[in-house]
């Protein structure tokens, strides 16, 4: 019985190939026509015409614009004497307490383990951060910094009192 299915089902197969076949031969591809390539126009090297890359003369140019771009806020900067505190970070300093000595504020500040009295126009940071107001329990200071674009800009900066956990 078996056999029988069997050889019942290879009648079907060789008429399916043979459907297969005639589709295939009636069935044309669409194929769209591929563009033809762009013409080549070759171009002659330039570069002997405009400025070298590593000039001195390219140098000198960049050199100008970065000094143009140097803000007025540090023309007197670069030129003082740098302070003690200003080869600090900010962050690593804080305000211990505060001191009044012949009617002038002082703050006392914590670095490296060392205690620092500081008075208003002295300068402490990295970012030509010059003291301009002390209390008891703030020590504000105005920073000139650079912003995303490269700008100097100046922007108020504070150290608060740290109070001793007990």
């Amino acid at each position: 019985m078996a056999a029988l299915l069997l050889t019942g089902c290879e009648g079907d197969q060789e008429e399916i190939k043979a459907w297969m076949e005639q589709q295939k031969r009636e069935v044309k591809p669409s194929v769209k026509p591929i563009d033809p390539p762009k013409k080549f126009d070759p171009q002659p090297y330039a570069a002997l015409d405009g400025v070298e890359p590593f000039s001195n003369q390219k140098l000198t140019v960049a050199l100008k614009q970065e000094a143009q771009r140097t803000s007025v806020l540090l023309a007197g900067e670069q030129n003082r004497r740098k302070e003690p505190l200003e080869a600090y970070p900010l962050d690593s300093m804080s305000m211990v307490g505060s001191v009044a000595k012949q009617g002038r504020q002082f703050a006392l500040l914590k670095v490296d383990a060392l205690l620092y009295q500081v008075k208003v126009g002295d300068y402490l940071g990295q970012n030509f951060g010059k003291v301009t107001k002390i209390t008891e329990t703030e020590v504000a200071l105005r920073e000139i910094v650079q912003d995303a674009a490269g700008e100097w800009t100046e922007r108020i900066s504070s150290l608060q009192l740290q109070e001793k956990a007990q």
